[in-house]
């Protein structure tokens, strides 16, 4: 479980090709400082399991499911991740609660920048505007944003000056894709609610 609160903007250090599945390494001298094998850190919104760390920085395989369903397997090296390490009972939520489970990849729309933020809109999968709701939480690439405008296609989000030095959603341009995952509640939300009509 994470909070979509980006601890430290990563770089992939390596990318190995395994057929059905691959393996990354990312450089996070922030969140490997007490990672172990078998700890759970977020990728751009994606949870994966360390299995190794050395260095600042870590190793995780991703199998094709992941792969295929998040925009992981566009990743080269060199580029830049988020990164959050999983919440502790201790830990301050400071963002929602965040599964590291994508429901969907969207992609950029369009940036309107402002003095100090921006207005960013963003394609939503088909199926998935149900579930995201104007003043609601959303993750987009792992990170936990406020939702500003919805639509049955996209929706908007404001970006704040951390969020745009701090995280990928500072540069990524129009076109570029985004891993998305709608706030939890709302699907459970859903499925009480069908079974107690059905």
């Amino acid at each position: 479980m994470f909070t979509g609160i980006v601890e430290e903007l990563g770089i992939v250090a390596g990318l190995v090709d395994l057929g059905d599945a691959a393996r990354i390494t990312v450089r996070g001298p922030i969140v490997t400082g007490d990672a172990g094998e078998g700890d759970s850190i977020s990728v751009n919104g994606v949870c994966l399991t360390v299995v190794d760390v050395e260095d600042g920085a870590f190793t995780a395989d991703v199998m094709r499911e992941t792969l295929d369903r998040s925009s992981l397997g566009r990743l080269a090296e060199g580029d830049p991740v988020n990164l959050e390490r999983a919440a502790t009972l201790a830990t301050r939520l400071g963002g929602h609660l965040v599964q590291g489970h994508v429901d969907g990849v969207g992609e950029i729309r369009s940036r309107q920048p402002a003095e100090q933020w921006e207005i960013v809109t963003v394609s939503l999968p088909a199926g998935m505007s149900r579930y995201v709701v104007e003043k609601g939480s959303i993750a987009v690439d792992g990170v936990s944003l406020t939702v500003t405008r919805v639509d049955d296609d996209s929706f908007s989000v404001s970006l704040i000056p951390t969020t745009l030095k701090l995280t990928t959603l500072g540069h990524k341009g129009v076109g570029e894709p985004v891993n998305l995952e709608v706030d939890v509640i709302a699907k459970y939300v859903e499925k009480l609610v069908g079974e107690r009509l059905s």
